[in-house]
């Protein structure tokens, strides 16, 4: 069992730092300590309801190796923590991370933040500013790069308050490259719902480059099921995808006059297509086990390749529940499938899974 805490401090270059939904603290506090544990790892969390991140703890160097981004599904962003900084002077918070930082590899590139959360969002103009006093700082101390470079480990400085920071490092190829784990999307005028953020994300965060390019491509064939009013669907057809959109619900109008859409009023949750798709997309509201189960159905049955569906989750053990219902829809799926879950930043109670077939 994994033991939060609140009242210690990892050694300095000990440990991860994962940002999370506010609230979820517990999971990823849960999930770390699950998947180390797994791996061999010892440790211990050290986490806060509602303060938006977790550290977890260990002394084997092994653990961040341990633990990929990708496959972490409550982390919106994991870093090997470095040091952590209590009682920093106001008047001079730069000459306390020179010292933690001596002797470090030069960085590629310098992110100062804070946590996502109600108590961090007042630093905003902090991290801001102080990131300007600390980047020549840094490089004339030899400690940046002089130009960002992207292929080596970035540096990140998180105010947990005015005085008190924490110092990270990314691998680039093993950390969400946005500030904050958030990528930015705007809401366009056209989209029909708030829900239409949930898949543009899901599509760039759940997917690689690689996937992006060979599997949205243009004239490819999906099903949307729950589709009312068109979120999902008006994404798809943004990628020139054909659309079966089920829903006994309407679809916005324009959603219909792309060309791309056929509508159905049918039960999401019985329909099957009468000919296999590239894709399917779900974001009915049922029960988690039950949507894992008839997602399953899909990828056995080769009604689809490609799936990306949320699971709505309950108010207690939600990652107990989030790990029986990952490891039944891959149990039941009965065949190879590359799988990612993440809760997204524009996730609420929910975790939003991608399957493609391996």
């Amino acid at each position: 069992m994994t033991t939060i805490r609140a009242d210690s401090a990892p050694p300095a270059g000990i440990g991860l730092l994962g940002y999370c939904r506010p609230g979820f603290e517990p999971e990823l506090a849960a999930e770390l300590g699950e998947r180390a544990a797994a791996a061999g790892i010892a440790g211990y969390a050290r986490a806060n309801r509602n303060d938006g991140f977790v550290v977890y703890a260990s002394d084997d160097p092994a653990l961040a190796a341990a633990l990929p981004w990708r496959e972490l599904v409550f982390a919106r962003q994991k870093l090997t923590l470095l040091a952590e900084l209590r009682g920093l002077d106001p008047k001079d918070r730069i000459a306390p991370m020179l010292s933690a930082l001596h002797g470090h590899a030069p960085f590629g590139e310098l992110c100062v933040e804070h946590p996502d959360s109600d108590a961090g969002k007042p630093l905003a103009g902090l991290a801001r500013s102080f990131g300007n006093a600390l980047r020549p700082a840094l490089r004339k101390a030899g400690l940046l790069s002089a130009r960002d470079n992207p292929h080596i480990p970035r540096l990140h400085v998180c105010f947990i308050a005015g005085d008190h920071a924490l110092l990270a490092e990314a691998d680039t190829r093993n950390s969400a490259p946005w500030p904050q784990g958030i990528p930015r999307l705007k809401l366009l005028a056209d989209a029909p719902s708030r829900s239409a953020l949930k898949l543009e994300e899901a599509l760039l965060v759940l997917l690689d480059d690689d996937q992006r390019e060979a599997l949205l491509q243009p004239g490819m064939r999906a099903a949307d099921l729950g589709a009312a009013p068109g979120g999902w669907t008006w994404v798809l057809t943004r990628h020139h995808l054909r659309v079966t959109s089920i829903d006994n619900g309407p679809l916005r109008p324009h959603v219909l006059d792309t060309g791309l859409v056929e509508h159905l009023r049918a039960d999401g949750f019985h329909w099957q297509p009468p000919q296999p798709l590239d894709w399917m997309v779900c974001d009915m509201v049922e029960q988690p086990r039950r949507v894992a189960e008839r997602m399953a159905t899909w990828l056995r049955e080769g009604w689809c390749r490609h799936a990306i569906f949320n699971l709505k989750l309950p108010m207690k053990k939600r990652w107990d529940e989030t790990r029986l219902c990952l490891e039944l829809f891959e149990a039941q799926s009965a065949r190879p499938l590359q799988v990612r879950a993440r809760q997204l930043y524009h996730d609420r109670e929910e975790i939003t899974v991608f399957a493609t077939c391996a």
